[in-house]
C-alpha cells in the first residue's frame, strides 16, 4: 500500500489546512524580528531589542499557553466551527496589524492574533493523532511536520517580494490564510459525527476544562516532561527570535549574493535589500527548505527509535547546529550550521507531539494536544529574555556602535535613522560600513552569544537523558 493508502481524507485535508496556516503564519513571522528592530528608512519600527524580546516572547508565549484552553473547546463544539472562528480571527488581524506603530498598539494586536493562531494550535495536530495508528503515527506525524515547513518555506519567499511596502506582508498572509475557508468544505470532524450536538452550557464546558487542568497538574511525570522540553523551544525560537537579527547585524552574505548573481539573478535581485547583500530570512528560511528535503528521510531512520531517545539525539545536534549560527560571519558556515540544527529538528520535534499524542486518551486528543504547548509557552516566554534583554547587552550592534561612539567621544547628529547612524559613525572613523561592523566584531565578541544557546540546548539534552532513564525505570 502506498503512502497516500495508510491515510483518510480528513487526514490529508487537515494537512493542507496546515501547510496555508502555516505559509500564512511564517510569511509575516519569519521577518517580523526585523520589522520590529530595523531601521526606520527600511520600513522598521526602530524597537529596542528588548522590546521586541518582550513582544514576541510573551505575544507568541500566550499564543501557545491559550491551546490549554481552546483545545478542550475544541474538543467539546466540534474542531470545524473552532477553525472557522480561528480563520475570522487571522483575516483582520493580519489587516489591522500593519496600521499601528507604537509598541503598545503592536503589542494589543499581536495579543489579538495570537488568540486566532491559540484556537487553531490543537486542532490539526489532535486531527492527524486522530487519523493515524501506532504503526503509522511516525510517518503520519513526519508527513505533518512536512507539510508545517512547506508552508514555512514558501511563506517568507513570497512575502520577501513585498518586504519594502511592510503592509503588503501582512495582507498577503491574510489572503493565504482566507484560503482555508475554502478547505474546510471538505474537512469532516475525526471521530466524531457532522450532526452532533452540545446541550451543555459554557460555564460546565468551563468548569470541566479545569477540572481537566486539575487531573493533568497531578501527573508529574508528565509536568517535569514538558519542563524539559521547555529547553529545547527556547533554544529553537532563536531561529526566529534572533538569528535573522545577527544576519542582518554582523554576517557577510556578499558570497551567496555574488553566486545567485551569477547564476539566478531572479533571486539576487528579488531577495537582496542592497547591492552585496541578501535578506537574512532569505539565509534563515534554508532550515524549512532542508525539512522539506530530508524530513520524511530522517521520520523513517527514527520512527524505530523511541520517542525519548530520539528527542534526546535531536536535541543534542540543535544545540550544536543553533549554537554555530551565532558563531561567525561567514554566510557559507551559517548555512552548514543551520543544516545541522534543521537535522535535530527534524529527528527531535515531531517525536514530542507523536509522544503525547500516543499516551493521551482517546476522547481527549486536544486537550492533551493543547498541553504539548505548554513547553513552547515557556520556551517562547524564555527565548525572548535571550534575543532581548540578553542579545541587546552582548550582540546588540546598535547598543554596541553606541558605545563605541561614548568610547570615541564621536559626535553623531540626533535623529537619524538607525541605518544612517551607523553610516556617519564609520565616515567619521574613516572606515565602510562593512569595515566598522569587522572591527566590531572583533573588539566587542557579539558572538559570544553562541555559549547561552549550547548551554541551554546540552543541559535540555541531559535533563531529557535522566528523565528517560528514571521513567523507565519506573515503567519496569
Amino acid at each position: 500500500m502506498s503512502v497516500f493508502g495508510k491515510f483518510p481524507r480528513t487526514f490529508w485535508v487537515a494537512n493542507v489546512i496546515e501547510l496555508f496556516e502555516r505559509w500564512a503564519w511564517y510569511g509575516f513571522f519569519m521577518l517580523f524580528a526585523n520589522y520590529l528592530t530595523g531601521s526606520s528608512d527600511a520600513g522598521g519600527l526602530e524597537f529596542t531589542q528588548e522590546q521586541k524580546g518582550w513582544l514576541m516572547g510573551v505575544g507568541t508565549g500566550i499564543l501557545y499557553f491559550l491551546p490549554v484552553l481552546t483545545g478542550a473547546i475544541a474538543d467539546r463544539y466540534g474542531y470545524r466551527k473552532v477553525l472557522f472562528l480561528a480563520f475570522l480571527i487571522y483575516v483582520s488581524a493580519f489587516l489591522l496589524l500593519p496600521r499601528f506603530s507604537t509598541f503598545t498598539g503592536v503589542f494589543l494586536m499581536y495579543l489579538y492574533l495570537a488568540v486566532g493562531a491559540a484556537l487553531f494550535k490543537p486542532i490539526i495536530s489532535a486531527t492527524v493523532a486522530k487519523t493515524t495508528t501506532d504503526a503509522t503515527a511516525s510517518i503520519g506525524f513526519g508527513i505533518f511536520y512536512m507539510m508545517v515547513n512547506i508552508g514555512a518555506f514558501f511563506g517568507p519567499l513570497v512575502t520577501l517580494l513585498f518586504k519594502g511596502t511592510s503592509s503588503l506582508i501582512f495582507y498577503v498572509s491574510a489572503g493565504i490564510i482566507s484560503l482555508n475557508f475554502i478547505l474546510l468544505l471538505f474537512y469532516k470532524e475525526p471521530g466524531r459525527m457532522e450532526d452532533e450536538k452540545s446541550t451543555e452550557r459554557l460555564s460546565e464546558t468551563l468548569a470541566g476544562i479545569f477540572r481537566n487542568m486539575g487531573s493533568i497538574l497531578k501527573d508529574v511525570k508528565f509536568i517535569i516532561f514538558l519542563l524539559i522540553v521547555a529547553g529545547f523551544w527556547t533554544m529553537y525560537n532563536q531561529l526566529f527570535f534572533t538569528l535573522p537579527v545577527f544576519i542582518s547585524q554582523w554576517v557577510d552574505t556578499s558570497v551567496l549574493y555574488d553566486f545567485f548573481q551569477v547564476h539566478f539573478p531572479f533571486i539576487s535581485h528579488n531577495y537582496s535589500p542592497a547591492p552585496g547583500v541578501m535578506d537574512p530570512e532569505f539565509v534563515t528560511n534554508i532550515d524549512a527548505l532542508y525539512i522539506i528535503l530530508f524530513q520524511v528521510l530522517v521520520s523513517s531512520v527514527v520512527m524505530k527509535m523511541k520517542p525519548l531517545r530520539s528527542m534526546m539525539s535531536g536535541f543534542l545536534v540543535c544545540a550544536v547546529g543553533m549554537s554555530l549560527t551565532l558563531a561567525f560571519q561567514n554566510v557559507l558556515f551559517t548555512m552548514v550550521a543551520i543544516l545541522v540544527f534543521s537535522l535535530g529538528e527534524m529527528a527531535g520535534s515531531p517525536k514530542i507531539t507523536e509522544y503525547i499524542g500516543r499516551i493521551a486518551p482517546a476522547d481527549k486528543k486536544a486537550l492533551y494536544m493543547g498541553y504539548s504547548f505548554i513547553p513552547v509557552f515557556l520556551g517562547n516566554v524564555l527565548a525572548g529574555i535571550i534575543s532581548g534583554s540578553v542579545y541587546q547587552h552582548m550582540s546588540d550592534k546598535v547598543m554596541i556602535v553606541r558605545e563605541y561612539v561614548a568610547g570615541k567621544g564621536l559626535l553623531i547628529p540626533e535623529g537619524l535613522s538607525n541605518n544612517a547612524y551607523f553610516d556617519e559613525v564609520a565616515r567619521q572613523s574613516g572606515m565602510s560600513p562593512r569595515e566598522l561592523t569587522d572591527f566590531l566584531w572583533n573588539a566587542y565578541h557579539p558572538s559570544q552569544i553562541w555559549m547561552v544557546l549550547m548551554a541551554i540546548g546540552v543541559g535540555a539534552a541531559f535533563a531529557l537523558f535522566v528523565y528517560d532513564r528514571v521513567t523507565s525505570r519506573s515503567d519496569g
